[in-house]
């Protein structure tokens, strides 16, 4: 017996030895590894570090840090800004239902919803607010984020208001209850000759294809026989909207898209054939700042060959992101997949690991490279694949349209983007807006409205105004540059005193991608034709695209 107890302790040593050495190294291999050496770092830094930290404000702060060395469009959204994140394409949020611009450090409303609780409780369009909740809100600290911050919350919560009026100085407060505020993605519907429909979607949200079919039902009523969809300045969404509103207009057994990732197997999303648009004539708009969803849409109809695709070069975002919530409220948006258009190609553009400066300014790089100026400046690097017909499209960097329409810059001088980049146009249109708003409530007709603002030289009066604020005046640069400007500050006291719908009506009134999409049903080709030998690619149309800058001016307002 004492020989056996005497074994078993050498073997039990020898064995324990051995395993210790074991999980030893192992366990020196776990805390090395990255993902330990963040935990041990924060813990050490929150046991020993000389002062008193905050490790969720540190982690908060290294989150988008951590997540900005992976893919341009992965990202940390905090628990404070995650509802706004989604609430644009929700179609819906609480609020108060106003439509607010920022100017000289204060919110100004620019629109109220009618039977909004806003309205209800009496506030009206150009008030000024200046404090909520009893607390001045004024100065520096107004920002758009702040702003919706205190001005959205919870259904049936209540917020006071103060605000002054044009003309006085006087506070007045308002009790609103907040309620339910519906957002619309499809934000113009209607007729652009006796049978052409056009239809303006913003983005692709959780409601957009039930709108969309509210607003293809009116079309129909109204007599159309073929559409323009106008996908310019949609910065994308979620991809099932832009799926189900493809499948409106494919024939069956269609490849809209499909997704592919290193964890992530193929997934396709073929059309189902049930749509009641299968045979509609069809024309889509993009630009550069067509991306994501629009993409998506865009891309299933130019290789399927089921319309024609006009403008300019697409953003080119390919990557697919899927959001991820912490327990804290925070998320993240990570990319998970590629999506991939009916012929193959994957229409994301170049980029590298980490902060990618050429990424974030490329659309500028495009600019000074005179790509919206020319075709002949647009290089896409990728791969060529073919559509159903055969015809020759290009992956690695957006969706190239069918026809190329160039922005002409022959009215655009440096008195107009002095004007236009400091604000001073948007800054007048409302200040004249809220000077005469009694007045040109009297015109609640586009075609009245137009009638009188052309009559009254704003062109002149902003030039005075200008002056007033430090830009200087330049009569010779003032007169090449009258069309432009007065379209511009027309535009926005449209908007201002009507909606979105009247402001785009009156902007696609001459715009050439329009009049470019009716010329194409004119001539009974919006149908794409197999290539014949020779062709070079897209067809090009010179001459003045919307004023640079003008379709984004409504990005400068919020709803809260």
């Amino acid at each position: 017996m004492p020989i056996l107890l005497a074994l078993s302790v050498v073997v039990g040593i020898v064995i324990g030895t051995f395993y210790a050495k074991h999980f030893s190294g192992n366990r020196l291999n776990i805390i090395n590894s990255g993902s330990n050496r963040l935990n041990n770092l924060l813990r050490i830094i929150d046991d020993q570090y000389v002062d008193t930290v905050n490790i969720d404000d540190l982690v908060e702060k290294a989150m988008p840090e951590i997540l900005a060395e992976l893919d341009p469009h992965s990202v940390y959204i905090s628990s404070r800004d995650v509802q706004q994140a989604t609430d644009d394409l929700r179609g819906s949020f609480s609020g108060v239902g106003i439509e607010f611009i920022i100017r000289e450090d204060t919110v100004r409303v620019q629109n109220v919803i009618t039977d909004g609780p806003a309205e209800r409780s009496g506030i009206l369009a150009g008030d000024k607010i200046v404090s909520i909740d009893g607390k001045p809100f004024v100065g520096p600290e107004v920002t758009n984020e702040e702003a919706m911050h205190r001005l959205k919350g919870p259904k049936g919560s209540k917020v006071q208001i103060g605000v002054t009026r044009y003309g006085s100085k006087e506070e007045k407060l308002f009790t609103v209850t907040r309620d339910d505020i519906i957002t619309h993605s499809v934000s113009a519907a209607y007729m652009l000759d006796e049978t052409t429909g056009y239809l303006k979607i913003k983005s692709f949200g959780e409601t957009t294809y039930e709108e969309m079919l509210v607003g293809l039902a009116q079309l129909s009523t109204d007599g159309m026989e073929q559409l323009v969809i106008d996908l310019r300045d949609n910065s994308g969404g979620y991809m099932l909207s832009a799926v189900q509103i493809a499948d409106e207009f494919l024939p069956a057994r269609r490849m809209i898209v499909y997704t592919e990732g290193r964890k992530s197997p193929r997934e396709d999303y073929p059309s189902s054939g049930r749509g009641s648009y299968q045979h509609l004539p069809l024309v889509v708009l993009i630009n550069e700042t067509s991306a994501s969803a629009a993409e998506i849409f865009a891309g299933a109809i130019q290789d399927n060959d089921r319309g024609t695709v006009i403008g300019r070069r697409s953003f080119g975002k390919g990557l697919v992101q899927k959001p991820i919530e912490f327990p804290d409220g925070s998320m993240i948006r990570l990319t998970i997949a590629r999506y991939y258009t009916p012929s193959g190609r994957c229409i994301q553009k170049p980029y590298t690991l980490g902060k990618d400066r050429n990424y974030e300014e490329d659309l500028l790089l495009r600019y000074e490279h005179g790509e919206f100026f020319s075709q002949d400046s647009i290089k896409q690097s990728g791969p060529a694949y073919h559509t159903q017909l055969g015809r020759t499209v290009y992956g690695g960097g957006g969706i190239m349209p069918d026809i190329f329409v160039a922005e002409d810059t022959t009215a655009i001088t440096s008195y107009y983007k002095e004007a236009a980049m400091r604000g001073l146009i948007l800054q007048f249109a409302f200040e004249y807006t809220d000077a005469n708003r009694q007045k040109l409530k009297g015109y609640d007709e586009l075609s009245s409205l137009l009638g009188y603002l052309k009559s009254q030289n704003l062109t002149e009066q902003f030039a005075t105004y200008g002056e007033k604020h430090g830009l200087k005046r330049r009569n010779l640069m003032i007169q090449k540059s009258h069309s432009l400007l007065e379209k511009y500050l027309v535009s926005r006291v449209v908007y201002n005193m009507l909606n979105e719908e009247a402001w785009l009506k009156y902007l696609n009134s001459d715009d050439p991608a329009v009049e470019k999409a009716l010329d194409v049903f004119r001539r009974k080709a919006s149908f794409p034709q197999k290539e014949e030998q020779g062709d070079k690619g897209p067809t090009a149309l010179r001459g003045a695209i919307t004023l640079p800058l003008q379709r984004h001016l409504v990005a400068d307002r919020s709803w809260a």
